[in-house]
């Protein structure tokens, strides 16, 4: 069949917008022929494949394993400090009244969120909020989602009895395995906005040996998005690409081939290195076939078959070695059994490009992950001070905004559930002279800030100086600052002030800060100008 073409208006060919939607340079790309997919359609099919082989790719290589921790320690770190910050313009209420209400909220979140021995904002009593928020990350980066749901639980030395029952993506899914349709996918009940109503939770039998997608594992449990007054029951956190989107993939899923081949190229290679050291000599025969095979049939000539000539003749020879004492630590060698000669081994190379290629590997790795090579592979030797910060700049700006969508929305959600019990039960009071109550103004009651982990300082002194010059030149402020540092600045102020006080009351002498903005106060005017102190000589 000839080709077939589609003229333009003035009968020339048409030609394709973009090269890449063509054949390509030397038609390579003529069998590339992708579906065109909606998001649903793209994930859902595989998601538990997905997960399933992310989740063993997390538990079994190390530089997976070590991907996460990386999300988790950066995102959020070793405290996950709430700074609560209602929207006083909205809310009718004066920046002081603000201002002293958000002292009393952060105080009782503190108290009952990071209680480390009662643990009574868990359902499970394990974790702290702080855990549950590094829980969400680590989840996220493996499975691409975090899901929890509110609990109402009484319990003796709780003072709240709102509680938070994390809930494994992995037990999400359509009852006895019915297939997807319009309103039901990835077992999430969706109204015809593409808005979750409520979740399928799977709720396995655990201790018979069955995987979660076994249809007798147990039974599904159906839990509201909300009540029908706007309390959240269920928390579902996840970025989405597309409009319509249910669910979330794996974030490995870019990045699995490849990690996972390195680990299979790692054991090679490291097999192949202990194969290579085991034998650092063999001793060789200089027999020929014919000969071998004549000494062979000599040594059966006495009635026995071939087989048993040769065990014969590897016995002589092991009697002869036996008897020689051939070893390899002293200085001289003994002779050998007649026709045989010693060949030292040298190991060959060690790498033989093994390096290269698992550097290749790591980078393509780190690229998918968002995050540096040098973080990913630990490996700082090929860098210097400014590439080395200008990586870590961009991974500082992608943990950020990783923050500011995965744990903080986590910790908004959580938040303005214990928020409104405490106002409800009276732990907490509203000012008085607001013009809305919490339900009329919830995201303005429930308005947050979350600080999590500081910023890593390469060259700490350097890191200082460019704090201070933002700060002085009116560029920035002691609360981004401190936050950049993973600190809260009104914990940082009162704790200076705190040793201030218990420095003069000890006779110690102030800081040094402290001292050089004592002496400015105290300077008089003509002192401070030069111009005047010139006139006045």
């Amino acid at each position: 069949m000839k080709d077939v073409k589609i003229l333009d208006q003035n009968g020339q060919p048409m030609a394709s917008a973009f090269r890449g939607a063509s054949g390509g340079f030397g038609n390579q790309l003529s069998d590339w022929m992708p579906t065109l997919k909606t998001a649903d359609a793209g994930i859902l099919p595989d998601l538990q494949m997905g997960s399933a082989r992310a989740d063993d790719l997390v538990k079994n290589h190390g530089y997976a394993s070590g991907a996460v921790q990386l999300h988790v320690d950066n995102i959020v770190g070793s405290h996950f400090r709430l700074s609560y910050k209602p929207n006083w313009r909205s809310l009718g209420i004066s920046e002081q009244d603000s201002r002293a209400m958000a002292a009393d909220v952060e105080s009782a979140w503190k108290e009952h969120a990071e209680d480390p021995v009662g643990c009574y904002l868990d359902a499970e009593r394990k974790r702290t909020f702080t855990m549950m928020a590094r829980e969400v990350v680590a989840t996220h980066v493996n499975l691409g989602e975090a899901m929890a749901s509110a609990e109402w639980i009484s319990r003796s030395g709780s003072l709240f009895k709102t509680a938070i029952k994390m809930v494994s993506p992995k037990r999400v899914s359509n009852p006895l395995g019915v297939p997807d349709s319009e309103r039901l996918r990835g077992g999430v009940e969706q109204d015809r906005y593409s808005s979750a109503i409520a979740y399928h939770v799977l709720n396995p039998r655990y201790g018979i040996g069955e995987s979660l997608n076994g249809f007798n594992s147990g039974g599904w449990r159906r839990v509201p998005r909300e009540t029908r007054w706007g309390r959240q029951q269920f928390i579902h956190i996840f970025e989405p690409r597309e409009d319509g989107q249910t669910r979330a993939a794996t974030q490995f899923m870019a990045v699995m081939e490849q990690l996972f081949m390195i680990d299979k190229l790692q054991m090679t290679k490291l097999q192949n290195a202990v194969v290579s050291a085991m034998y650092a000599a063999v001793i060789e025969s200089e027999l020929d076939s014919q000969t071998a095979h004549d000494m062979i049939l000599g040594a059966s000539t006495g009635g026995g078959n071939v087989q048993q000539g040769l065990t014969n003749m590897l016995a002589f020879s092991g009697q002869f070695h036996q008897g020689a004492n051939v070893k390899m630590n002293g200085v001289k060698i003994p002779h050998l059994f007649p026709g045989e000669s010693l060949n030292l081994k040298t190991p060959g190379n060690a790498d033989n490009g093994f390096a290269d290629l698992e550097s290749a590997i790591l980078r393509y790795t780190a690229a998918g992950m968002n995050m540096s090579y040098e973080q990913l592979a630990r490996d700082y030797s090929k860098v210097n001070y400014s590439s080395a910060r200008a990586s870590m700049m961009e991974s500082w700006r992608y943990f950020i905004g990783r923050r500011k969508v995965i744990p903080a929305r986590f910790g908004a959600s959580v938040f303005s559930l214990w928020f409104e019990e405490a106002i409800q039960r009276g732990y907490l009071t509203l000012p008085r002279k607001a013009k809305y109550n919490f339900y009329e103004r919830k995201s303005a009651w429930c308005n947050t800030e979350w600080i999590g982990t500081g910023r890593l300082a390469i060259d700490g002194l350097k890191e200082v100086k460019e704090a201070v010059l933002r700060i002085e030149s009116g560029l920035s402020t002691y609360e981004k600052e401190l936050a950049t540092m993973g600190e809260d600045y009104q914990e940082v102020f009162s704790q200076q002030v705190r040793e201030a006080e218990e420095r003069k009351t000890a006779g110690l002498p102030p800081p040094s800060w402290a001292q050089v903005t004592r002496f400015n106060e105290t300077v008089e005017p003509e002192e401070q100008n030069p111009q005047t102190q010139g006139k006045a000589a």
